[in-house]
């Protein structure tokens, strides 16, 4: 446990709404945004349930490598490893963050190879040569290894901290340490080892809330001398102190190289090592390295060693102790039951036939902030929610009254009680899911989209062919009471119309897994499905012909910046515009139908506006609702009573082959025609 991070996070958790706020202003700038957009009462509603997530505490481990996942080389169960990971007997962690422990080196020790890679990569920034004064401020955990290592490098350190145990403890490997609690100058400290020409380099290992320590190094160090921030403090630089010096100022990413890159981190994509050197895994294996030799001693900093059970001797009095590092060790055979029953009764009715008892696979923001609040209050009967790590879910199994929360999603599909499932989880799984759950023979539902690729919806098709179950996408805004007066008021012979529907959609970053082909097939099939669903199901008719065009010259196939024309079966014309460069301040979705004379205008689904209709009943205005409970509502009275499923299952098939074609459209410029739905759905045995 590194207690000082700990602490910090479990101090954040406890303090009050007003206190978060002072400490993320740019977090209290987007709630002020969705205000604008949605709503004062969907953005509290958002705000409260993002503050009650649990956030799942630790990132350095050691420990067995049990199993070993697909395309994983290196590693076979029984290695020692070490890794990050949170607290708990069992994680699950990508190869590029796991490193094997060399065999002198114990557990205990290998547990510090991932906060040693904070402080190493630190060092790597600062780039000390032999016989240079480097200054370490701060010496907690980080700022001790560090300054070993240092050491280790043939520098000479120089360390400061307000903790007297600390202090002596700098001492006793060779740094010159001082203790700050006796008023020492820290700057006159420094001048003074080194004749008044100042530091080669300061690495900050502090976690402070004022400008203070910034000001010390610059003050501290020589002309031209580098300044290397490892941890936390004020940020408002003096101008002067930099530029008469021509310090070098750098902010240093955790582990190192690779750090919240998701193609490293979580698809294990390594970098090439003459290109990059010291990448975080191989920091880790640095670590290791001056462990097994010696060169670092971690032993000494052990303050405790406490069993799992015990962990609230620690937790709860963070404040109040002056520990270096406490380990929570696992002792005996570990409980691998993959479902944890968290007391909540089970459902009423669950193993009856007509009944709808579920499973929901995911716990991400959909879940949280969007699913479950709606089956609360629809009194749905769930029995399972399944996550990969399981903290998300467990917290939201108890929340909500789940019996079971579970990391296997075999578990709810082996379980006869289960009628259907509620995949939520990240669009390249979803497939895969829905295959299993139909040949489980179980209803299933799943967050759009259905598929990412067309072999994806090859194999479900197999899949809803060879069984008897339904397949429902959550196509929400059908369910809209603003779309469905719209459609009420057009009538079932509104005949063809022209259909725009404006998505300003905003922009997210390229790293993040919606944009990465593979994994969330991009925003056009993984959002805006949305909304060609919607042109086909006001239309009343299947899309046939798409013609598309993205923003630039030379668009990627993940752009997120696209106009997309269809032509429906009976003549209807719709345009979806899905941008991600306009202004929060704008309201996200506009849908504008032209039809016999009329118009209608969907206005974020807060407003309806209606032209060429007598008298001003026509017109709607309420609270922001994109249809999620109604949504809901209808697919429990399906699971229930029978008959159709709420959003059939060729439109489903259709709007997922029209979001193809208008990627494919817009990536070589011509039309592409849709196959007809009876064509690609087969016949069921």
């Amino acid at each position: 446990m590194s207690l000082g991070t700990e602490r910090m996070l479990v101090e954040f958790g406890k303090s009050n709404l007003i206190e978060k706020a002072r400490q993320q202003p740019d977090k209290v700038k987007m709630v002020l945004d969705k205000v604008k957009t949605d709503g004062l009462l969907p953005t509290l509603e958002a705000v409260f349930t993002k503050l009650g997530e649990p956030l799942p505490l630790g990132y350095c481990n050691a420990g067995q490598v049990l199993e070993v996942g697909e395309g994983v080389t290196g590693f076979k169960p029984g290695d020692r490893v070490a890794s990050n990971g949170p607290h708990a007997e069992f994680v699950c962690v990508p190869k590029n963050l796991v490193a094997r422990v060399p065999d002198n080196v114990s557990y205990a020790e290998a547990a510090f190879t991932v906060i040693g890679a904070i402080g190493l990569q630190g060092i790597r920034l600062a780039a000390p040569t032999l016989g240079e004064t480097v200054v370490v401020s701060g010496l907690g955990l980080i700022g001790l290894i560090t300054a070993e290592l240092l050491l280790a490098n043939g520098c000479r350190v120089v360390g400061f901290d307000f903790d007297a145990h600390k202090v002596r403890l700098a001492r006793e490997k060779g740094v010159e340490a001082f203790d700050l609690s006796l008023g020492t100058d820290p700057v006159q400290a420094v001048l003074g080892l080194t004749d008044g020409i100042g530091a080669d380099a300061v690495l900050i290992t502090a976690s402070a809330k004022g400008d203070e320590v910034i000001t010390q190094a610059a003050r501290m160090s020589r002309k031209r001398g580098r300044i290397v921030l490892v941890g936390v403090v004020g940020l408002h630089l003096n101008r002067a102190d930099f530029y008469e010096k021509e310090l070098s100022f750098q902010v240093s990413c955790s582990y190192g190289p690779g750090r919240y890159d998701d193609d490293y981190e979580k698809r294990g994509h390594d970098y090439p090592l003459p290109f990059v050197r010291w990448t975080e895994n191989r920091n880790f294996q640095a670590v290791l390295g001056a462990i097994a030799t010696g060169r670092l001693d971690v032993k000494r900093l052990i303050t405790e060693e406490v069993a799992l059970d015990a962990y609230a001797n620690v937790y709860g009095n963070l404040g109040g102790r002056s520990a270096i590092a406490s380990l929570l060790t696992y002792e005996g055979a570990a409980d691998d039951a993959t479902a944890v029953r968290t007391g909540a009764k089970l459902p009423a009715r669950a193993g009856g036939g007509g009944e709808a008892t579920l499973a929901i696979v995911g716990a991400g923001n959909f879940t949280k902030m969007t699913l479950l609040p709606a089956l609360s209050g629809l009194k749905a009967d769930v029995k399972y929610i399944v996550s990969a790590s399981g903290v998300s879910g467990t917290h939201l199994a108890k929340k909500h009254g789940i019996a079971y929360s579970s990391t296997a999603y075999e578990d709810a599909l082996r379980d006869p009680g289960v009628r259907a499932v509620l995949i939520t989880t990240q669009h390249n799984l979803h497939a895969d899911m829905t295959v299993q759950a139909l040949q489980a023979g179980k209803h299933v539902f799943v967050e759009k989209p259905l598929v990412i690729t067309e072999d994806e919806l090859t194999r479900v098709l197999a899949a809803y062919r060879q069984g008897s179950t339904s397949v429902v996408v959550g196509f929400n805004r059908r369910f809209s009471p603003f779309i469905r007066k719209a459609k009420a008021l057009l009538g079932p012979a509104a005949g063809p119309m022209n259909i725009v529907i404006t998505a300003n959609a905003g922009a997210i970053p390229a790293g993040h897994w919606t944009q990465h082909l593979a994994v969330g097939g991009g925003r056009i099939i993984g959002e805006a499905c949305h909304f060609i669903d919607l042109v086909a199901h006001l239309a009343g008719s299947p899309v046939t012909e798409v013609l598309a065009s993205a923003l630039g010259t030379h668009p990627a196939l993940n752009s997120d910046n696209v106009t997309v024309v269809l032509k429906c079966a009976d003549g209807s014309q719709g345009v979806v515009n899905y941008f991600a460069n306009g202004h929060k301040s704008y309201p996200k979705e506009r849908i504008e139908i032209y039809a016999q004379g009329r118009v209608l205008v969907v206005d974020n689904f807060r407003k309806l506006e209606a032209y060429g209709f007598k008298g001003g009943a026509a017109a709607m205005r309420g609270r922001q609702d994109k249809g999620h409970k109604a949504q809901f509502e209808a697919y429990l009275a399906f699971l229930r009573g029978g008959g159709p499923p709420p959003v059939p299952f060729e439109a489903v098939v259709n709007t997922t082959m029209a979001t193809f074609a208008a990627v494919k459209a817009f990536g070589s410029g011509g039309k592409i025609t849709v196959e007809n739905y009876m064509g690609t759905v087969p016949e069921r045995a």
